[in-house]
């Protein structure tokens, strides 16, 4: 069985403890709903600045759920990988312990999915938006296996949600499906300021945001990466759309905004000229 060595330790491994989780959700209460979770969307920053916003989502669903397996949606963020591709064996190494790959779940979703996912285990070689949410598969559920899925952002992302949503609501075992995406990349270094800079710039960016976040909430996957590509505001967002598709199929009715976030309000610098904005969901 290959395992796979962590590639992203500058993103969580300093602050990748017992302790640190649990601090992420010092006063946090679960909201009421939903009554049981089927998916979830999540961040893939830097702890530092998205762990708490994570943490929160896989607190709602330890509370909700008992998964044996963990289908993730990754976004991409290399060139080059122009098909859904799924890990279908082994294991990924975490600083708490090995995640096991479900390679029978993995091997069925190949089979029923055929013209929408290909096994490639090198388009997760050097990816790290899958890696940063597996210490906290390994915290709250130890016995929990993963599939590992890079989804491609394009027209196709929403259907290829719904056939795995369909999927796993046939499916004995239970199974929450979790996508991952960041927000707004706004400032010099992603090479967008439309507002400039300052507190009308900042307040523009968390609006574009919103329109992103109300889509998934309102459950409307299949107007997700077009609202990605028109208005930046999802570098997930083929993942993202995937994750409601799913929730949808699963019964799901609605989205659940758990957290949200930028890294200019958790670094709390005084002037806005660059940030990322990171939200938390449930279904």
């Amino acid at each position: 069985m290959s395992i796979r060595q962590p590639r992203a330790l500058n993103f969580y491994a300093s602050e990748c403890r017992k302790q640190e989780i649990e601090r992420y959700l010092d006063g946090f209460q679960v909201p009421a709903e939903p009554s049981k979770i089927v998916a979830g969307v999540v961040p893939h920053a830097g702890w530092g600045f998205s762990g708490a916003v994570a943490a929160k989502v896989f607190k709602c669903i330890k509370e909700r759920s008992s998964p044996a397996t963990f289908i993730l949606l990754g976004a991409i963020h290399r060139w080059g990988i122009r098909k859904n591709s799924v890990y279908a064996n082994g294991s990924w190494l975490t600083p708490l312990g090995e995640v096991e790959v479900d390679s029978n779940i993995a091997a069925d979703l190949l089979d029923s999915l055929q013209t929408l996912l290909a096994e490639d285990p090198r388009a997760h070689s050097e990816e790290h938006s899958i890696e940063v949410q597996t210490p906290f598969i390994k915290y709250f559920f130890p016995q929990a296996m993963l599939v590992p899925i890079a989804i491609v952002p394009n027209s196709k992302s929403a259907l290829t949600g719904q056939k795995i949503g369909k999927f796993v609501a046939e499916n004995k075992k239970e199974i929450v499906v979790i996508g991952t995406t960041d927000l707004t990349h706004y400032g010099d270094n992603y090479g967008f300021t439309p507002q400039g800079y300052g507190p009308n710039a900042l307040k523009w960016m968390r609006k574009n945001d919103s329109r992103i976040i109300d889509l998934a909430l309102d459950m409307k996957a299949d107007s997700i990466v077009q609202e990605a590509m028109s208005n930046h505001n999802a570098c997930g967002s083929g993942a993202m759309a995937a994750t409601v598709s799913a929730a949808k199929a699963m019964g799901a009715e609605k989205g659940i905004l758990i957290d949200y976030t930028t890294s200019h309000d958790v670094s709390r610098e005084s002037n806005f000229y660059m940030g990322v904005g990171y939200a938390g969901i449930v279904f």
